[in-house]
């Protein structure tokens, strides 16, 4: 495991974890600047493994609503990311996720366990294209004032909007499931 902004090391590894913290528009700047949504599209477009963890996860859509600002994202999934409407924000804490059958990243991990969330704006829809049509990305929700995605399988490319990293063993089992999928 390495963390780096080496474009051909970002491109060779197994698997490639992007994390995001803070603002959506800020995320992208910092990928921007190291050509890191051209990485991200190279690898899915070769099938290679991508995990977006929170903000790495968000990015990952067309586009982020921030304060009034409009983002352009990665624009591998279609939709916007946006303020949740909850009576308290940011989200933070334990919640529980209702995750898809047939889900590679929740394989052998129960129905009521919780997960560790900390964010105000998410996706609360990932409209389907044409080409979804044949292989639907696999959708797991979670629920702060309104439905909001909580995950997301696409073939290669994964994503969770909580921190498995902070969610105790059942994030460690999560994280373990992502590895088993790298080949």
């Amino acid at each position: 495991m390495a963390v780096t902004a080496d474009w051909q090391a970002a491109l060779a590894a197994d698997g490639l974890v992007v994390p995001g913290v803070g603002a959506f528009a800020a995320c992208m700047a910092g990928l921007r600047e190291v050509q890191g949504e051209r990485v991200i599209d190279r690898r899915l477009a070769g099938g290679r493994p991508v995990l977006g963890i929170c903000v790495g996860m968000q990015i990952m859509f067309a586009e982020g609503i921030e304060h009034g600002v409009h983002t352009e994202g990665c624009g591998q999934w279609p939709g916007t990311v946006e303020r949740l409407t909850a009576p308290v924000l940011p989200h933070m804490g334990w919640n529980t996720v209702s995750a898809p059958e047939g889900s590679a990243l929740f394989a052998g991990i129960g129905k009521s366990e919780r997960f560790y969330f900390v964010h105000s704006y998410a996706a609360t829809e990932l409209p389907l294209r044409t080409w979804d049509r044949v292989a639907p990305p696999k959708c797991a929700w979670s629920t702060h004032g309104n439905a909001f995605l909580a995950a997301v399988e696409n073939g290669p490319l994964m994503a969770t909007q909580f921190h498995p990293e902070k969610s105790g063993d059942t994030g460690a089992a999560l994280l373990a499931n992502w590895l088993g999928t790298l080949s």
